[in-house]
């Protein structure tokens, strides 16, 4: 029998999209796992459409590596990408707390203000506000202040945006000054909704040409009604006083008398002020405390009504620092009377009820005046309860104050603020620095 013809080669089936071999009746690459039975993609055509409508910033294309940049010339199928998200340039961060080491002289105000994007400020453009149609546009631009946090929104008259209800800066959340001779600085604190605090500086001329340089500093008594009032009206009259009679020709210690006098006369007056409408209800009078120091001279003095205080920090600081003022409190009370020690009183729950202020509900007013001359060179701090009971002890106090003290006294009432944020910020801080001897130039200062 002839031989039979040998049997054609058997071709052996693969996956189209991974190339594995395959069985006869693999209806599924094992593999891959390919569906073999769907007819093969047909070869894809190219877009015959319009071209991708450029997004917000020209950006057409896809994201073909991945990398988040858009491809202009990556292809698209047969699809238009969606514009992709307006990208926000990097805002700058707001400041925690508003304290710029190199401030500018002068009074100031931290906002640290970002408006959102997209939003559009009406101080700026009111028309476009307006056409925005947002809330508070040019109506709001126009009638009063716009909101820093939306810039959008009025103000209402307790200081919330009447859009977005964001509470608004005050004025006296943080302030700086600065005069030649001295320099302070006031903050509202961590905790608190306001700054009851408030401080005057100022600089005159005795009647021989001699620069007198001068600090107030005011602490309202928070039980009080309108302690923020009455602290400002403290400082304010204290210090205009103050001036005046050493003017006059008045000596220092006779002046800082009637000043803390004056400044009791401006507090209680605010009693007698009739209320406003709605202001809620009160059983008490405005009341603060004051504390004052005057440089003239080769001599410094002291006055002060209440638990504010003053510290000499000498330059040299091998020697004693010494605090120079005695509280009028319920803690110092007990420890002049013997009956506890300091640390026994001021652990007392009852250390900080004062009990001497000024205020038309005072039941005496006994201001409290001395008179220093040091050996050498250093700095007056004068500071609210709000910086002393993070340091409260002299030596305490010096460990905080810089070696330049003397020469930057704005940046040295700087530092021992942030020493009161920095430990909790649970009351408001005022701190004023005065150089000893005074560093004005007499030039500055003809006689008056």
């Amino acid at each position: 029998m002839p031989p039979l013809p040998e049997s054609p080669p058997t071709v052996t089936a693969v996956c189209p999209s991974c190339a594995e071999p395959l069985e006869a009746d693999d209806l599924f690459c094992g593999s891959c796992g390919a569906d073999l039975a769907a007819p093969p993609a047909p070869d894809p055509e190219p877009a015959t459409g319009p071209e991708p409508a450029p997004g917000p910033h020209g950006v057409t294309g896809q994201d073909a590596a991945g990398d988040g940049e858009f491809d202009s010339e990556a292809p698209t199928d047969s699809f238009v990408l969606a514009p992709p998200l307006a990208l926000v340039p990097d805002q700058p961060e707001t400041p925690a707390a508003p304290h710029a080491p190199d401030a500018p002289d002068g009074d100031t105000l931290a906002l640290g203000v970002v408006l959102p994007a997209q939003a559009v400020d009406p101080r700026e453009d009111p028309a476009a506000a307006a056409e925005a149609g947002g809330p508070g546009g040019a109506e709001s631009a126009e009638s009063g202040p716009v909101c820093v946090a939306c810039g959008l929104g009025g103000v209402d008259a307790d200081g919330y945006c009447e859009h977005c209800g964001h509470a608004q800066p005050r004025q006296r959340d943080h302030q700086e000054k600065e005069l030649e001779g001295v320099a302070a600085v006031s903050d509202r604190g961590l905790r608190h909704h306001r700054n009851e605090d408030a401080f005057a500086v100022s600089t005159a001329s005795l009647s021989d040409g001699t620069p007198a340089v001068a600090a107030v500093v005011c602490d309202g008594v928070s039980t009080a009604y309108r302690p923020d009032d009455a602290s400002a009206a403290a400082a304010s009259a204290g210090s205009e006083s103050l001036l005046a009679a050493l003017e006059r020709g008045t000596g220092a210690e006779e002046a800082m008398r009637g000043a803390l006098m004056a400044a009791f006369d401006a507090v209680t007056a605010l009693a007698d002020e009739e209320d406003e409408p709605g202001a809620p209800p009160h059983h008490n009078s405005p009341a603060c405390t004051c504390v004052s120091a005057v440089v003239t001279g080769p001599v410094f003095t002291v006055g002060w009504i209440g638990d504010s205080r003053a510290y000499w920090v000498p330059d040299d600081r091998s020697q004693p620092s010494a605090r120079l003022t005695e509280d009028d409190s319920w803690a110092a009370r007990m420890v002049s009377a013997g009956l506890m020690s300091e640390a026994e009183a001021y652990a007392d729950e009852r250390a900080h009820a004062i009990t001497g202020w000024l205020g038309a509900d005072a039941v005496e007013v006994d201001p409290h005046v001395a008179a220093f001359q040091p050996e050498g060179p250093g700095v007056i701090v004068v500071c609210t309860d709000g910086l002393w009971n993070y340091a409260e002890s002299a030596a305490e106090l010096a460990a905080v104050v810089p070696p330049d003290a003397r020469t930057r006294p704005l940046r040295t009432a700087q530092a021992l603020v942030g020493v009161a944020l920095d430990g909790g910020g649970h009351d408001n801080v005022t701190v004023a620095v005065l150089p000893f001897p005074a560093a004005v130039s007499r030039a500055g200062f003809p006689p008056a």
